[in-house]
Parts: C-alpha cells; sequence; structure tokens
C-alpha cells in the first residue's frame, strides 16, 4: 500500500555505486513526463553523472556522499511553480520508493552549474533528488503534532486526519513542517505555507502526501 512506502520512506544522503536498472529508469522517466505535462514542469532524471555533488563543497558539508543520480526540478521562476515541483517531484519520490530506491531531496548542496540539464530561459532549477541504491535506508525524523500543522483536527473527520498524519511524514526543509491544513467542509482543504526558502516546495510534497492518505480527491484552496 502507499501508505506503507510512506512509512518507510526516509531521506538517504550515502548511496552505493550500484547503477539504477534500465527498466527502472525507463519507469520514472515516463512517471516525469506524465508529471511534466501535468505540471508544465520541467523534471530531468541525470544518471552516472557524479559532479554536481562531487564537486561541491557544500554536498560535503551536507554530508552526501557518492550520489551518481539526481532528479533535476526545472520549471517557470515563480511561486506556483514551487508548489508543483513539490507535489510532482514527491509522486516520483514515491515510485522510486515503490521500486526499492532510495532519495533524498536537496535544495542546496549540490553545485548547479554542473548539472546536466538544459534549462531553457525563464526557467530555473529549484532544487534537485538524490537517487539511487542508499548505505543504508535513513531513519524516521522528528515531527510535530497533527494540532501544530491543523488546528481543527480533532473535530475533523476520519479522512482529513488521515490526510494529515501522512503529510506529516513528508520530507521538509531542516524539517521545520511549514504548512498548514484547515478543513473548509466536504472534501475541500485550505493548504497554506509559511515562511523560508523551501516552505512553498514543502507544501507540494505535504500536499500530495495528504491526498494519498485521505484516500478521496481533495478540492483545494490556496
Amino acid at each position: 500500500m502507499i501508505t506503507d512506502i510512506i512509512k518507510n520512506r526516509h531521506s538517504v544522503r550515502t548511496y552505493r555505486p550500484n547503477p539504477i536498472p534500465d527498466e527502472n529508469v525507463t519507469t520514472l522517466n515516463n512517471l516525469i513526463e506524465e508529471c511534466n505535462d501535468k505540471g508544465d514542469i520541467m523534471m530531468r532524471l541525470v544518471t552516472d553523472e557524479p559532479d554536481a555533488f562531487g564537486k561541491s563543497m557544500l554536498a560535503r558539508y551536507g554530508k552526501f556522499s557518492n550520489v551518481r543520480n539526481y532528479i533535476a526540478l526545472i520549471g517557470p521562476k515563480d511561486h506556483t511553480t514551487k508548489r508543483k515541483i513539490g507535489y510532482y517531484g514527491e509522486t516520483v519520490v514515491l515510485k522510486a520508493a515503490e521500486l526499492g530506491l532510495n532519495t533524498c531531496w536537496v535544495g542546496m548542496t549540490f553545485r548547479k552549474s554542473e548539472v546536466e540539464a538544459t534549462i531553457p530561459q525563464g526557467m530555473k532549477i529549484h532544487a534537485v533528488i538524490a537517487i539511487g541504491y542508499g548505505e543504508n535506508n535513513g531513519a524516521p525524523h522528528k515531527i510535530k503534532t497533527p494540532q501544530q500543522v491543523a488546528p481543527g483536527y480533532n473535530d475533523a473527520p476520519d479522512w482529513f486526519k488521515h490526510g494529515v498524519e501522512c503529510a506529516l511524514l513528508a520530507p521538509s526543509a531542516l524539517n521545520q513542517q511549514k504548512f498548514k491544513f484547515s478543513h473548509l467542509g466536504e472534501n475541500r482543504v485550505k493548504a497554506s505555507a509559511g515562511f523560508g526558502s523551501y516552505a512553498t516546495i514543502d507544501l507540494g510534497i505535504a500536499m500530495r502526501h495528504f491526498e494519498l492518505g485521505a484516500g478521496i480527491d481533495i478540492e483545494w484552496v490556496l
């Protein structure tokens, strides 16, 4: 079940040299193409390329090791794109976990000039996702309580509670979880992000988790 994948998936920074099998690369690229079309973004899977992390002092500071594969998250330079990057990027992350791959969202600890992806005019790299076979499967991170991110949690329907609980398992920058959810009646949910460079990307990631946990079609109010 997807909720089991969400519970068991953790960020990994140290990788083994094993290449990603061709059939998994094809599966991921097909999903990436589908997400790009839906989100009007340009995610790109780059394999067997060590320079974006290997040449970066920030990568060593971030304790990344042997990252040779990554997904470049490219899109227009606007606020809405960040949320889409998070939402669709996490869609790919969860598929990677289903395929037995480890991942880690990365905002700063890579070298943008070394990323092997063409960036059209008017677009930028918002983040990357390290991907491959980890030396381990990572570990759970500290999370907030449901009431901290959803003030009306106690009186909300069960599907909303399940959504919040899955959203709290989503990766976020420095584990800050700067997102909020409010039940507005029926299947309507207000989602908002706090302040911070990656807060809007984090919101998109959390929204994807929320939908999967809730198990119903959500009418988002942003």
